[in-house]
């Protein structure tokens, strides 16, 4: 970090929401160099798959083509998940532990580029676990850059860190923005030309009730979890049978392509062969009631003499439903 620079460089994290897209804002108004870094996970629900978040690229170029570095978080990041330190949100968000982690990467990174500061578009009282005072004090503390973060919308209520104490932005031009409410940032981006914020607040599917459960699920049965099996978490309807087997059925027929593409070899694919109906994944051996959910499925009644593709390892056979 380095104050002798012609420039002042900083890493904003970049979410493409209203908030993050103001900070940095106001650090380009500054005359601040803006590096923004942006995290994406197979939990956001504004990102599709095997793209980087959308909402990001289009607040980078809103910026004038500020650079931009995207992060994935993997399974360092499930890990995480699975043992907050700080504990859960009203569902399985662990919201301290991820602002936590994503501030330490964001931190490491401007080492690496040395960047002088960083910053983040959080707002006080804006967020009931992650941004009351006690919490943002906390994350600052424990990301390991506590005088080096600096939160541009509501910087007037937090003691002043290291870029304001060196000038390196005017702490008189920060904000002092607190609560729920977004009418201050919505007519400050209106001012100041910003009119695309696309990434809505809460774009995490960690704060859903129906994939909570299933997560929860999914660490109990599963011995070394993976970021890898989350799009399938994410996907179809999900069966728990009393064995411990884990049943999932298509929704349509977008979810019967995908699980035909998430499908491994040692879980059962099954296939309607001569009738229309659902694909279906069996983890465990109940091809019986893997069957008999495919069936419940499925309109209209199909007869027991219909066919199904079952697929397990490198074997492949049609089989009769009258069979099971």
């Amino acid at each position: 970090m380095h104050a002798t620079r012609i420039k002042t460089k900083a890493v904003g994290l970049l979410s493409g929401g209203l908030d993050s897209t103001l900070a940095a804002k106001l650090m380009q108004e500054q005359g601040v160099e803006v590096c923004a870094v942006n995290f994406t996970s197979s939990f956001c629900t504004c990102t599709p798959k095997k793209a980087g978040c959308a909402a990001a690229v289009t607040a980078v170029k809103g910026l004038g083509g500020v650079s931009l570095k995207q992060i994935a978080l993997r399974d360092e990041y499930l890990d995480m998940v699975k043992h907050p330190k700080h504990g859960y949100g009203s569902q399985m968000n662990p919201c301290i532990d991820c602002r936590i982690m994503k501030i330490k990467k964001a931190g490491e990174y401007m080492k690496k580029i040395d960047a002088d500061f960083m910053f983040t578009g959080e707002v006080l009282g804006q967020r009931p676990m992650s941004q009351h005072k006690r919490a943002m004090q906390m994350i600052a503390a424990e990301s390991g850059f506590p005088e080096y973060l600096l939160r541009p919308l509501s910087a007037a209520h937090f003691e002043p860190t290291v870029p304001e104490l060196e000038g390196w932005v005017d702490r008189n031009k920060l904000l002092a923005i607190t609560g729920r409410s977004r009418k201050t940032q919505i007519s400050l981006a209106a001012e100041k030309g910003i009119r695309d914020y696309p990434c809505p607040a809460g774009g995490c599917l960690l704060t859903d009730k129906n994939f909570s459960e299933r997560i929860r699920d999914y660490f109990i049965f599963t011995k070394n979890p993976s970021m890898g099996d989350i799009p399938l978490l994410k996907t179809g309807r999900h069966f728990r049978l009393e064995n411990g087997d884990k049943v999932i059925v298509a929704r349509n027929e977008n979810e019967c392509n995908v699980l035909r593409n998430l499908w491994i070899e040692s879980d059962h694919f099954l296939v309607p062969f001569d009738f229309s109906g659902p694909t279906v994944i069996l983890q465990g051996t109940d091809l019986k009631t893997a069957l008999g959910k495919l069936v419940a499925y499925t309109t209209p009644p199909v007869w027991d003499t219909a066919r199904v593709t079952h697929r397990h390892g490198a074997e492949k056979k049609i089989m009769f439903l009258d069979a099971f």
